[in-house]
């Protein structure tokens, strides 16, 4: 479970990015974190990594309270948090199988770790055709689908997606959100940030609506409607 208890982020001078947040999300559920750019999505998702840390309240983690964590455990939560970006992040002189053994190498992974768990992702992305092609060679979407791999080698209990979709086409957005749930339904805990109504109206999964930092609506089955 994650937990966020009387969350406020406050940047200097004096910018409320996130105003008293109470959320909770359950094991395995798929949720969706939509509001107006800006309005404190992509900051949520940060304190969740330790990326930032709050300015008062508690963000826990199962029993892990990581308002507290100590920057020698950082590592240790991350490997249990996937995050995909918008921009893909992929190291454009390394093929698609050395992208995605990157993540495990640059964590000590021994190398019968890596022949065995990066051909797996590449499966379930569908890519294992494509492991020695460059970024340049593919399209947005299987880039994005890299991204994704490479977000899942280390079996994370929860995946962020932080407007994965943001710059593809609808049909093949629709082909990465048809994965995202395909993972979800594996039992991976998903947060969807995004600003894209038709996405989440399609799914009919459940909808935090941020706005001007606070949750404005939660609703099991909601729509998009800002």
């Amino acid at each position: 479970m994650i937990r966020f208890s009387s969350v406020s982020k406050i940047y200097p001078p004096d910018f409320t990015a996130l105003k008293n947040i109470d959320l909770e999300v359950q094991a395995g559920e798929f949720i969706f974190i939509v509001g107006q750019s800006g309005a404190g999505k992509t900051t949520l998702a940060k304190l969740l990594t330790a990326e930032e840390r709050p300015t008062k309240g508690s963000v826990m983690i199962g029993d892990w309270d990581i308002t507290k964590i100590r920057r020698a455990d950082v590592p240790t939560l991350r490997r249990q948090i996937g995050v995909i970006f918008q921009d893909f992040k992929l190291l454009p002189k390394k093929t698609v199988h050395e992208n995605v053994a990157f993540a495990l190498e640059v964590c000590g992974a021994p190398i019968s770790r890596i022949k065995t768990v990066v051909p797996q992702v590449l499966k379930i992305v569908g890519l294992e055709e494509k492991v020695h092609r460059y970024p340049r060679q593919l399209s947005g979407g299987e880039q994005q689908r890299v991204a994704i791999a490479r977000a899942l080698v280390h079996r994370p209990k929860i995946l962020i997606a932080d407007e994965p979709t943001g710059d593809l086409d609808t049909i093949t957005a629709k082909s990465i959100v048809d994965l995202l749930t395909k993972i979800n339904e594996f039992g991976t805990t998903l947060l969807f940030v995004t600003h894209n109504r038709d996405i989440v109206n399609m799914l009919k999964k459940r909808v935090v609506t941020i706005e001007d930092g606070e949750v404005k609506g939660d609703k099991e089955t909601g729509k998009y409607i800002l």
